[in-house]
């Protein structure tokens, strides 16, 4: 039995659901999800108040979707109710990033800038070398932090780069160090 799957998602007041055919619809204050439901999973919505995932039938390939779907789906209520947001340190000399309309510019000791655009759904704010990414879809903030990450990721030596908020970066010792011991 799936302990995730069994639990129930609490739907908060300003968020509504509809299940057309195999597409959950999940509208709220900070915008609207799609989540096409497989035909293994059968997904029951209470009065708009609950949302209940079960299997209709279960095989050692279908087993694990269920607690799959019911974290979608409850990341997705999340999602349109209050908002996923990630946030993004940039460290180094002269490293700085803008946002230009809907590109993020990152000029990181390249000898270009590189830009980068913003997808729908997706706000993206800069405040003092910290860039935050906030949206509705947890997957898709996940995924654009990782791609500003990737730009220019910390090296280990000086710790320069672009980092998410709190990464801890184990700095190496450089050569004159060891040569020296």
């Amino acid at each position: 039995m799936s302990r995730i799957g069994k639990k129930t998602i609490l739907i908060p007041e300003s968020v509504t659901t509809e299940l057309k055919g195999q597409v959950l619809k999940i509208k709220g204050p900070k915008g609207e999800l799609d989540l096409k439901i497989l035909p293994d999973v059968n997904v029951e919505i209470k009065d708009n108040k609950e949302i209940n995932v079960s299997l209709k039938r279960q095989t050692k390939q279908n087993k694990p979707l269920w607690g799959l779907f019911r974290a979608l789906i409850a990341n997705n209520v999340l999602g349109v109710s209050e908002g996923f947001k990630k946030q993004l340190e940039i460290r180094g000399l002269g490293y700085k990033a803008e946002i230009s309309g809907n590109d993020l510019i990152l000029n990181v000791g390249f000898s270009h800038p590189v830009k980068i655009s913003k997808p729908q759904g997706i706000e993206i704010s800069i405040d003092n070398k910290i860039i935050t990414i906030s949206g509705a879809d947890k997957q898709l903030v996940g995924q654009v932090a990782a791609d500003i990450r990737k730009v220019k990721a910390p090296e280990p030596y000086k710790g320069k780069g672009i980092r998410y908020l709190g990464e801890k970066v184990r700095k190496k010792v450089g050569k004159k160090a060891v040569a020296s011991a």
